[in-house]
């Protein structure tokens, strides 16, 4: 497959790069500095552009199979992961290129609780909350495209770098959890998720999640 990755400097987006050359996939990683380059594996072929540019998504889309978009605001700039995701889904309802977005645990319902979501939590650390309502205003606004053929990826409440163990569930809507109460998954492991979507496609314009 060809692939384009946007952010792929990020630690998600390197994680899913790597993932993808490592499958044999052509994979064209796209940031928005050259002074990230060398943060990409030499394998793949760097391009600079914006995922907020419609002329950089269509330009890095066109003759590609799939896009993952893994971009993630500075603090203080949650609004642009909004904005990005509009001009993504703009650009590859032109193309006809699937989208596959790696989004955030906010909006996912948790278990046993009748309905109140991650972000809903009175636990839930205040200092998230900017990112979480960006997130969710991101699912929204792919929910509610109708040109582009998409997929949402929200990771569990805990999602850091680790290692690959070639395991994971599938979820919804819900918060997946294990035995002992936890719901979380490595980068690596969530890397390699994205990329099992990718090459055996089974969610269409909805969302999706995994965990332990």
């Amino acid at each position: 497959m060809r692939i384009t990755v946007f952010g792929a400097a990020g630690q998600v987006g390197s994680r899913a790069v790597a993932e993808a050359l490592a499958r044999g996939h052509e994979v064209t990683a796209v940031l928005r500095s050259p002074a990230r380059a060398h943060e990409v594996p030499l394998a793949a072929e760097v391009r600079i552009g914006d995922a907020a540019t419609i002329e950089d998504v269509v330009d890095l889309s066109v003759g590609q199979d799939l896009v993952i978009s893994a971009t993630r605001p500075a603090p203080g700039r949650e609004a642009e992961l909004v904005t990005a995701t509009k001009v993504l889904l703009a650009g590859l309802a032109r193309t006809g290129v699937r989208l596959l977005v790696v989004g955030g645990a906010a909006t996912l319902t948790m278990p046993g609780t009748a309905g109140v979501t991650v972000m809903d939590d009175p636990e839930f650390p205040a200092t998230l909350l900017g990112i979480a309502r960006a997130c969710a205003d991101q699912l929204e606004a792919c929910r509610a495209d109708t040109g582009a053929d998409w997929a949402y990826l929200s990771p569990p409440a805990l999602l850091e770098p680790g290692r690959r163990t070639g395991r994971y569930r599938l979820g919804a809507d819900d918060l997946l959890v294990d035995p002992a109460g936890e719901s979380v998954i490595s980068m690596e492991d969530l890397a390699m998720a994205l990329l099992d979507e990718a090459e055996r496609p089974a969610h269409c314009r909805v969302r999706f999640t995994v965990a332990y």
